[in-house]
């Protein structure tokens, strides 16, 4: 990885590895270059430290917009391709109501409430990212 992407007014969008997972947490809008690079430096972080799962946290984002949202998709294509699965944390409301307003159905991209979670399904066994709900209704 050659160094953290740059988001708002300069700040860094820092790439964790967190045992086999990679955390990557967003606050603030994410400007399409930093969103460009932020892309590529995944990629490399996946390729260079051989991880199996990267969570992608958006509970700081406020707006998604279709440029970022196929962003998020080419992320999990590619970490799909390096044998790595992906999955977006903390999705706020008025942002799925806007991607599914935007037809983007991110493919290859599972969601989970929080950042906590989305390290539990990476971390459980990797059934548990391809059968059934994310999460199981409570009675």
């Amino acid at each position: 990885m050659n160094g953290p992407s740059v988001g708002p007014a300069g700040a860094h969008v820092p790439v964790l590895k967190l045992g086999d997972v990679l955390l990557v947490t967003l606050q603030g809008d994410l400007h399409d270059e930093a969103a460009e690079r932020l892309q590529r430096d995944i990629g490399e972080a996946i390729a260079a430290s051989s991880v199996t799962g990267v969570v992608i946290d958006i509970s700081g984002v406020e707006i998604v917009d279709s440029f970022l949202g196929r962003v998020f998709a080419e992320v999990a294509a590619h970490a799909r391709l390096l044998a790595a699965r992906t999955v977006v944390a903390g999705m706020r409301p008025a942002v799925a109501i806007t991607l599914v307003e935007l037809g983007l159905t991110l493919p290859g991209l599972r969601t989970a409430l929080d950042a906590e979670e989305a390290m539990h399904l990476l971390t459980a066994a990797p059934t548990a990212l391809h059968h059934g709900p994310a999460r199981q209704e409570r009675p």
